[in-house]
């Protein structure tokens, strides 16, 4: 894919590929939080088209925590844990 040089700090020009595909710039996926697998909406206004992150209900942080819940093999309190953690009896 071949690509031009960024115009400004908020502008880039990109080469949409022979598959329909464009790469986000860094700085701006960085910027707005655009992740992989991230969500996103088109919306068409005249000859413009907008670029939008889709609100999500989870983030990747919940569903990791959702992920992991139950998954312990050992029974033991938060207060056990941390004191496994910090070394004490």
């Amino acid at each position: 894919m071949h690509t031009s040089t960024t115009h400004t700090e908020d502008e880039a020009a990109m080469r949409i590929t022979t598959k329909g595909q464009v790469t986000i710039p860094q700085e701006i996926r960085e910027r707005f939080g655009l992740l992989p697998h991230t969500e996103v909406r088109f919306q068409v206004d005249g000859d413009r088209v907008y670029l939008e992150k889709e609100s999500q209900r989870s983030t990747r942080g919940s569903d990791l925590v959702r992920h992991l819940t139950g998954r312990a093999t050992i029974n033991m309190s938060t207060d056990e844990i941390l004191a496994l953690t910090r070394g004490e009896e």
